[in-house]
């Protein structure tokens, strides 16, 4: 990597509010977010050279676009600084860090604030279900899924799933009873006063009815509101204004890959060309699963955290339920005995997706911000034990999109 990138301030809304009945707009949570990254990086605004958002579908959850305009109004100091909007479904947050990133490595910009994100409390879980459909291949898969395209498709892949490796409702329902128990670490997670049994969790019930077979309500992650944002600087920037680079965050390697947009013209569940974009983030940090001490993984549906694990090499095909189970992916903190196993990995500390909430387009952006407050031990309860080398997987459809970064300190 030519110029190194450090992610030098963060910050995020809570998830659990509800933009509408405040009265506020996704014009607000840009701001708020993006304020609280500057102030967290702890520098005038004036030296902010460019901005990047990432979001989904504003304009059809809100009715606004041209969302890097709110940029300048975080500080009057911003106006006149180029923006850019950046969008690939769930993935869109990773893509708005990836752009920063990459004006960095490129000499372009030597400071890049970065937000992401997502109001979807504005309509009916129904026509709310449509829009993300958009994320899909809409014209033809609408007609074979119908309404709620999405927990259908993801219910197909872990239909799949099941047939080739056997698993079962009760194993899938692991990830989703372990993020809720992280949440409750998380005092801004959208499920962090949510009690989920394993029980409910693992089987059909009338306060969890199923989805799409084999998945249900606890098996999806949430309709959200939400904002996150990090300031990205250069090693040079740093070095300027001296601070030290072995305190912060910095992006080892990364890689991104864009599947076909269909379900079915993809290979599931091996999700081979998601694998590369694991395989380049790995190559050029020059690490290996093994060297991880935390990651936050994309777990729209308990399925794809399953997945993702294979994906990423934290298990091999067909092992990633037995790596759930083994207590491996579990904080120490919420587990009910001591870890025995060789290998562990704490996963979505803060609740990931399912239990933290899904604000679709912030969800990239804040995987990275959990990445850098448990890189720099400022996470809290939920904080993993000396944690040095962390890995972000954020995909956007049914695995069409797919970005790792590998983050660490040096």
């Amino acid at each position: 990597m030519s110029e190194p990138v450090y992610i030098l301030g963060g910050a995020r809304t809570d998830f659990k509010r509800n933009l509408k009945k405040e009265g506020k707009t996704i014009r607000h949570i840009i701001i708020e977010a993006g304020k609280g990254a500057i102030d967290d990086a702890k520098i005038d605004p004036a030296e902010i050279q460019a901005g990047a958002v990432g979001n989904f579908n504003a304009g059809q959850f809100t009715k606004q676009l041209q969302l890097g305009a709110f940029i300048p109004e975080i500080d009057p100091k911003l106006r006149g600084i180029p923006t850019m909007h950046t969008e690939a479904a769930c993935a869109s947050g990773a893509l708005s860090v990836l752009l920063g990133a990459e004006w960095i490595m490129g000499g372009i910009h030597d400071v890049v604030l970065v937000v992401g994100a997502e109001q979807q409390k504005t309509m009916s879980s129904l026509d709310g279900s449509d829009v993300l459909g958009a994320a899909a291949d809409y014209h033809n898969e609408k007609p074979e899924y119908g309404d709620f395209m999405f927990p259908k498709l993801f219910g197909r892949i872990a239909q799949i799933y099941v047939e080739k490796y056997g698993a079962t409702e009760a194993t899938l329902a692991l990830a989703p009873w372990q993020n809720c128990a992280h949440a409750k670490l998380n005092p801004l997670a959208q499920m962090r006063d949510a009690d989920l049994t394993l029980d409910c969790a693992s089987q059909v019930s009338d306060k969890n009815p199923s989805v799409a077979s084999p998945l249900k309500v606890s098996d999806c992650s949430q309709i959200t509101d939400g904002a996150a944002s990090v300031v990205l600087v250069s090693g040079r920037y740093l070095d300027k204004i001296g601070r030290d680079r072995n305190k912060t965050a910095r992006l080892f390697g990364y890689g991104h890959t864009t599947d076909y947009l269909p379900l079915d013209k993809k290979d599931a569940p091996t999700f081979s060309i998601a694998r590369k974009a694991a395989e380049k983030a790995f190559r050029m940090a020059n690490l290996t699963p093994r060297d991880l001490h935390g990651a936050e993984v994309h777990d729209c549906f308990s399925i794809t955290e399953i997945v993702a694990y294979e994906i990423l090499g934290l298990a091999e095909s067909g092992k990633g339920v037995e790596l759930v189970k083994s207590g491996a992916t579990a904080l120490p903190q919420v587990r009910a005995e001591k870890f025995k196993g060789s290998f562990q990995i704490p996963v979505n500390a803060g609740g990931g997706l399912i239990a933290d909430g899904h604000p679709v387009g912030a969800t990239g952006v804040r995987q990275v911000f959990e990445a850098y407050q448990q890189l720099t031990e400022q996470a809290g309860a939920r904080q993993i034990e000396n944690a040095k080398r962390f890995l972000t997987f954020n995909m956007g459809g049914s695995l069409t999109t797919s970005v790792a970064m590998l983050w660490g300190r040096e």
